[in-house]
Parts: C-alpha cells; sequence; structure tokens
C-alpha cells in the first residue's frame, strides 16, 4: 500500500512541534509520561499521533507539558505514540508518513500484539502497551483526510458515548464498531468490554493540517481532564472553544473494499447527509454500494481504497446526546 502516492490538495497551516525534548518519558517508555497526585482518582491517558501525519495531538501533549500542567486527582499520562511515522513527515508529501511500515491503528487486537508479526508499529505498540494496564479512560487524538465537521467517535457501547456527553465538544459524537483491517488503540481490551468501567474515545479534530485542528485538540483534551477530575476547572480558563448540544449517530454499515476497482460516485468529503435511500455512493468492480436508508450520513470516506480496507462508514441519526 503506497500512501506516499496519495496526493495532498490542502495547504499545510499546522505543523507539529519538536517532540524530542520529550524523548527520555519518566516512565522507562519513551516519549511516555506519567505524573500522579497522589490522591484518589481515575488514571486518564492522552495519546497522540497514532499517526504520523496527524500534528494536533502533539500539540495538545505539547501544550500541556509546556504549562506544566499537573492533575489535582488521580494520574495523567501522556504518550507520543509512532514517533517514527511522526519524525519521518515531509511537508512535501505530508500522507507518507501516516505510517512506517504499517497502520499503527490497527494492531490493537490481542493475538496481534501477541503473534509473531513484526513491525516498527507493532514494536511501538508493544512498547507502550503496559502502560495502559490500569488506565480507567483513554483519549485517543487524531484528525482528517478531507475538511469535515470533527466529530467524537465513542464506539459500541454506552460508556463510551457517556464519555463523549462529558467532554462535550464537538458536537456531533458517532457510535461505531471497528475496522475489518484490524483493532484501534480505542478499542483495545476492556475499553471495549461493556461489562467493565474502563472507557475510550476517540476525537477527528479536522483536516489534518488545518489551525484549528490544533486549537481544538488542546480545548478537547482540557475538557476530558477537567471532567474527569483530573485537572482543576482553572485550566479550561486559559482556552477558548465552544459546546453545543451533542447529536448522535450510529454507524450501521462499514463499507471494506473489495476489488481495486473500487470508485466513488463523486468526491465526498465526510459529513454529507444523503436524502434519499438508494443513491449510488460507490462502484467496487460489478458492485454498486448504495445509501441504505434516507438522510444517510458518510463517515470519513478515505482516499486508501485498497481492499481491505475501509472506505465509507454509513450512519444514520438516533438521538440528542445531551
Amino acid at each position: 500500500m503506497d500512501i506516499s502516492a496519495i496526493p495532498n490538495e490542502y495547504p499545510i497551516d499546522l505543523i507539529g512541534p519538536d517532540i524530542t525534548p520529550y524523548a527520555a518519558g519518566n516512565t522507562g517508555i519513551p516519549y511516555v509520561w506519567q505524573f500522579d497526585s497522589g490522591q484518589p482518582g481515575p488514571h486518564a491517558m492522552v495519546t497522540a499521533i497514532v499517526h504520523g501525519n496527524e500534528p494536533c495531538g502533539a500539540v495538545a501533549l505539547d501544550w500541556l507539558l509546556q504549562n506544566g500542567v499537573r492533575p489535582s486527582t488521580g494520574k495523567m499520562t501522556l504518550a507520543f505514540m509512532n514517533v517514527a511515522a511522526y519524525q519521518a513527515f515531509d511537508p512535501d508529501n505530508p500522507n507518507a508518513s501516516r505510517w512506517v511500515e504499517e497502520d499503527m491503528n490497527r494492531v490493537w487486537a490481542t493475538e496481534v500484539l501477541e503473534g509473531d508479526r513484526e513491525s516498527i508499529e507493532l514494536r511501538r505498540a508493544r512498547q507502550v502497551r503496559p502502560v495502559l494496564a490500569d488506565v480507567d479512560y483513554l483519549f485517543d487524538i487524531h484528525s482528517m483526510t478531507h475538511t469535515a465537521p470533527p466529530v467524537l467517535l465513542s464506539g459500541r457501547h454506552a460508556k463510551g458515548r457517556d464519555l463523549a456527553g462529558l467532554i462535550g465538544t464537538p458536537d456531533k459524537v458517532i457510535a461505531d464498531q471497528g475496522h475489518a483491517s484490524g483493532k484501534r488503540l480505542r478499542d483495545y481490551g476492556t475499553f471495549d468490554d461493556p461489562s467493565q468501567k474502563q472507557s475510550a474515545v476517540l476525537i477527528e479534530c479536522g483536516q489534518h493540517w488545518e489551525a484549528s485542528a490544533g486549537s481544538l485538540a488542546i480545548y478537547s483534551t482540557a475538557r476530558f481532564l477537567c471532567g474527569l477530575g483530573v485537572c482543576d476547572p482553572v485550566l479550561l480558563e486559559q482556552l477558548e472553544g465552544e459546546c453545543a448540544p451533542q447529536v448522535q449517530f450510529e454507524v450501521t454499515d462499514v463499507v471494506t473494499v473489495a476489488t481495486e476497482a473500487f470508485r466513488f460516485a463523486e468526491p465526498f468529503f465526510g459529513g454529507e447527509v444523503i436524502a434519499k435511500a438508494g443513491t449510488l455512493l460507490a462502484r467496487d468492480g460489478d458492485r454498486e454500494i448504495t445509501t441504505p436508508y434516507d438522510d444517510c450520513m458518510l463517515v470519513m470516506p478515505t482516499k486508501r481504497l485498497w481492499p481491505g480496507l475501509t472506505a465509507v462508514r454509513l450512519a444514520r441519526r438516533i438521538s440528542t446526546a445531551n
């Protein structure tokens, strides 16, 4: 899969910070920092740059570390994840550094982590994995290929939707399943077990390199930490951001690419609501893919149209979350 062949059509208005000052970490794991308040409370973890060409998460972690933000209760862990890919970023070919050898956000199944396969991303996932053992709440920061409204991806269970409501921004929450091509970090272990309290959400802050993605990453991370009571709410007084009533959608269909002939019917960007059932979305070889119901939302259509990968997810509005 040659991601370097995907052209970029967007200006690069957001450049990630130099993260080399954070290389040592303080946990015994490079680029992973943990702070313990010494007071009872949850363990909240924020992860960034699971994809190396998504700088907004690095912007948020850099802001927290530069400003000396510390927990008032419980513990706070900050992790720069796919450092190798992030450090390979080239503004002249910005899509090429999404990963080095494989997508780090598809390796979080136990059988993969404990299997024989090797890659730069898998070795890093195995290195970071021990710190996840006692995390109660995870906030995984991402951004999108296209300019589209920011969203929170809450997972399949009510606990994820509750965590999204506690964060309160952005205003669209999508309850979604995983990908056929592998398990995401957000769905690792007990995060995806409805019988356990541990919960995780994934935020998509907007297009990868738009400046607003960095601002939203900082603000939403602060709301995550303050909403859990891990950080004092005074943290939010330093920031500008908006909260509006959240609208909740549920993914009903995952369109997986079957052939190399997959083509969208038109250039979709994400967030479009298609009014009529039966509207043509794409052709995949001889198969036509159409909307299964009226008012169908398109969730994050991709340019990475290789067999086995998710082309787009289809969602319907189910409720107002708060």
